[in-house]
């Protein structure tokens, strides 16, 4: 019996050690943690022929080894152990490839970028399910891509979200449609240079038979016309920006298809751009990117119509909390990075702003210029407080406060609020979580229940 070694004990790492014991590999999972909730899942994979390893790592110095070895996004794919068992012969993937080589028959859309890959997934996922398919996210949205394999009905598409982490531990993703979102500088911590993070998403858009591409990115419009001639472009500027005039545009208020696509004879008139009921000029594009890929697999305008009225956004997203005395609180939590952060800013007029976690690498430039044309007042939280302060200084900023937490931030947010007439309160870090939460989530549910707490309390 060939044997497999999982390592992470996550979402992502369960449902891959369950579809290789279905196929009849032998299967263990380690993890370095052994919390209680570890326990409970290592209890319940035991009772299904999984053996798991808490409070351990993957040790290949015996002779017992694995014949395969499958990673979690979370894992460094330059770790040490991880380039040992490279270097050793085993074969060495992520959870995305394994889902892939079960489910490579159906025809896969799949969404990267550094920003708004996250929306434009639900989009393009909610314009497929209107329109009747049998087509469940997955990757970095929705379920873990191996749930999908162990599900006896197989769908008619997948949409998948993939990040640079999983295309990186995949050699064979190859979808039928390949969106790139935006590209600007993040998780270089993890991928060294901006180049080595670039060519790994690209290799995602080279496997794809066809491709969308934000033409409206400078990086991606620079690089583009070498990279993916033959591809799709989108752009909120108009039909001149597309390279080769071929792809999705809007003028005039409407999304347009250009006449090449889909052997119609003049561009088309889609959808009205207000159908969206989603703040910004970077929905605007998602809304671009997720009818482009609609269109590609044939989805009429009645049916992305109706699925794009109907849509509700997504939590931690510009996500609309309450309204105190005409100031809405707004929690933007996903904006982890300096570009984010911007985009959400330039959604929201007026505001009183809180921004701060632990600082991601980048350059802030573009996000404090915005925060002088855009922000009111400026709260500071977490480890990168005091560094952002600094930032804000060296622009001549001075209406910022450091008050550390959340806790603090929304009350004292509220006083500005009213001495400054915002019509908003915006939390929006450009920064990630780690230094006071698990994840970006767990930080706007915060801010989501200080805001109801405080508000109902008032």
């Amino acid at each position: 019996m060939s044997k497999a070694h999982i390592i992470g004990l996550g979402r992502s790492g369960i449902s891959a050690a369950r579809l290789l014991r279905r196929e009849g590999w032998e299967v263990e999972i380690s993890d370095r943690k052994t919390s209680n909730n570890f326990l409970e899942k290592q209890l319940m994979l035991n009772s299904e022929h999984i053996q798991v390893k808490l409070g351990s790592s993957l040790d290949l110095c015996g002779s017992d080894l694995p014949d395969l070895i499958v990673v979690s996004p979370g894992v460094p794919w330059d770790s040490p152990i991880l380039i040992q068992s490279r270097k050793m012969g085993i074969e060495t993937i992520g959870e995305m490839e394994l889902a892939w080589r079960y489910l490579q028959s159906i025809p896969w859309v799949m969404i990267t970028g550094t920003n708004g890959k996250t929306t434009t997934t639900a989009l393009i996922a909610a314009i497929f399910q209107t329109a009747g398919f049998n087509a469940p996210a997955c990757g970095n949205i929705g379920i873990a891509a191996c749930e999908i394999a162990l599900q006896t009905t197989k769908p008619d598409w997948i949409i998948g979200e993939v990040s640079s982490y999983q295309i990186e531990s995949s050699t064979s993703l190859s979808p039928y449609i390949g969106v790139w979102t935006t590209f600007t500088p993040d998780h270089l911590s993890r991928h060294r240079t901006l180049e080595n993070y670039f060519n790994i998403k690209a290799q995602l858009l080279q496997q794809s038979k066809l491709q969308v591409v934000n033409g409206d990115d400078l990086h991606l419009m620079r690089v583009g016309l070498s990279h993916w001639g033959n591809a799709y472009w989108t752009s909120i500027k108009g039909k001149d920006y597309l390279i080769g005039n071929k792809g999705f545009y809007i003028v005039d208020g409407w999304v347009m298809e250009t006449a090449n696509i889909l052997a119609v004879e003049t561009d088309v008139k889609i959808i009205p751009t207000c159908t969206l009921r989603m703040a910004g000029k970077h929905n605007q594009q998602n809304l671009l990117m997720s009818v482009s890929a609609a269109r590609l697999a044939g989805i009429d305008k009645e049916t992305i119509y109706k699925a794009i009225a109907e849509f509700p956004g997504l939590p931690h997203r510009l996500e609309h909390i309450c309204t105190w005395n005409h100031i809405d609180f707004i929690n933007d939590s996903k904006a982890t990075n300096y570009d984010a952060a911007q985009m959400g800013l330039a959604s929201v007029n007026k505001a009183i702003l809180i921004a701060g976690g632990e600082e991601k690498y980048g350059d802030y430039t573009s996000w404090i210029n915005t925060i002088k044309v855009r922000a009111l007042a400026v709260l500071l939280i977490g480890n990168a407080a005091t560094k952002f302060a600094q930032y804000l200084q060296e622009v001549g900023y001075k209406n910022y406060e450091i008050v550390l937490t959340l806790e603090n931030a929304i009350p004292r947010s509220a006083e500005l609020a009213q001495q400054y007439q915002a019509s908003a309160v915006l939390l929006s870090p450009a920064c990630a979580s780690f230094d006071q939460y698990p994840n970006f989530e767990a930080r706007g549910d915060e801010f989501r229940r200080l805001c109801l707490e405080w508000s109902g309390n008032t």
